[in-house]
């Protein structure tokens, strides 16, 4: 355990932040892939996201074997697939999100560790991901949320946006500007994109698909950044009754009785961003019922059936936890990485193809 480890007075210690991190490291498999849970499948946004919290929680070397299996494991168009189990492709499609999100974890890095050779190893890495990701947004700004393979090559694109998803490229939008600035290489056609996708977020979130049902779709426009300040407090009061559940965390799915660790400590991380300290404090403390005394965490919890379901204990669940920690105590460089404030400024919305009033005058 570094001297820096994050920890929260009355929430999680150091120590159980650090064990956290092992619990992570534990079930990583040996080329480097960390998977959902042991014998599960990877997919690279969990995957980056389990290597971003064990570098907070001290497991530095691990974390960086999990950087070089995305280095390994990109393809020639900036993709990954979908789903990895145990090294075999599952399934070969791709999400953008995923391949969008390696740029918020060589960022992360960089604050953390200040390593400038490690941004120069992935930064062509990141060039090709947000290259394809880029090349997949829709005339309103979205960024259309898939693209199919057959017979070992891109095919049919899935022409519609994720408002969560999108979300998050947002981030990696701005993060990977921050990174080209370091790089001293621009990308105008990032910052472009990432005006278009910001102004879609903010303005036309009924052009995306309608997953309003999920608590994902609720957050994330603030926890990627589009949507901040009084919009961003009105957006998540907006649907607190209908998510969050007292004393346990917030539901996955508004009809279903089930909290989730991972998406209620993505909501804390959105609260702090807002400022909204005390409620994000309370939630993360909540939501410690899904502990297990080796420091990982059950997914999530049904509550009329007082049981953890599924009975599993998941990486990206306890990567989360480590996040809002780092996120509310400010414990390493990486703890602004949701808050945004040492990202890429956010963009111009400029050439707007979306047809309102805003658009015209553009």
């Amino acid at each position: 355990m570094r001297p820096e480890t994050p920890s929260l007075p009355g929430i999680l210690t150091a120590a159980e932040v650090a064990r956290t991190a092992a619990s992570i490291a534990a079930m990583q498999e040996p080329d480097g892939a960390i998977p959902w849970t042991v014998g599960e499948h990877v997919d690279v946004w969990n995957h980056v996201e389990g290597a971003m919290a064990m570098l907070v929680g001290g497991e530095v070397e691990a974390a960086e074997r999990a950087y070089e299996w995305c280095l390994r494991t990109q393809r020639p168009d900036g993709s990954w697939p979908m789903k990895i189990v145990a090294g075999e492709v599952e399934d070969a499609s791709s999400e953008t999100n995923m391949s969008a999100y390696l740029a918020v974890g060589v960022w992360h890095h960089w604050l953390v560790r200040r390593d400038v050779r490690f941004v120069r190893r992935h930064w062509p890495v990141v060039q090709r991901a947000l290259d394809y990701v880029v090349s997949m947004q829709l005339p309103f700004g979205g960024i259309a949320w898939s693209q199919e393979w057959a017979d070992g090559r891109p095919a049919k694109v899935n022409a519609e946006g994720l408002l969560a998803g999108s979300s998050s490229i947002y981030q990696a939008l701005r993060a990977g500007v921050a990174l080209s600035e370091l790089m001293d290489e621009p990308q105008p056609e990032w910052e472009l994109a990432g005006g278009r996708l910001g102004h879609a977020l903010r303005r036309h979130r009924d052009d995306f698909l309608d997953k309003s049902e999920f608590s994902m779709d609720w957050y994330y426009p603030v926890l990627g950044g589009a949507v901040r300040g009084d919009d961003g407090v009105d957006l998540v009061n907006s649907r607190w009754e209908t998510f969050v559940e007292p004393g346990l965390g917030i539901r996955c799915v508004s009809k279903n009785p089930w909290v989730t660790g991972a998406e209620t400590c993505e909501l804390v991380m959105a609260l702090d961003a807002l400022g909204d300290r005390d409620r994000a404090l309370q939630l993360l403390a909540d939501m410690q019922h899904l502990r297990s005394d080796d420091g990982k965490y059950w997914t999530g919890y049904v509550f009329p059936d007082d049981v953890n379901w599924p009975a599993e204990h998941t990486t990206y669940t306890a990567a989360a936890v480590i996040l809002a920690v780092d996120a509310l105590g400010h414990g390493t460089g990486g703890s602004d990485i949701m808050r945004g404030t040492t990202l890429a400024a956010h963009f111009d919305e400029m050439a707007l193809e979306c047809g309102c009033e805003l658009s015209r005058r553009s």
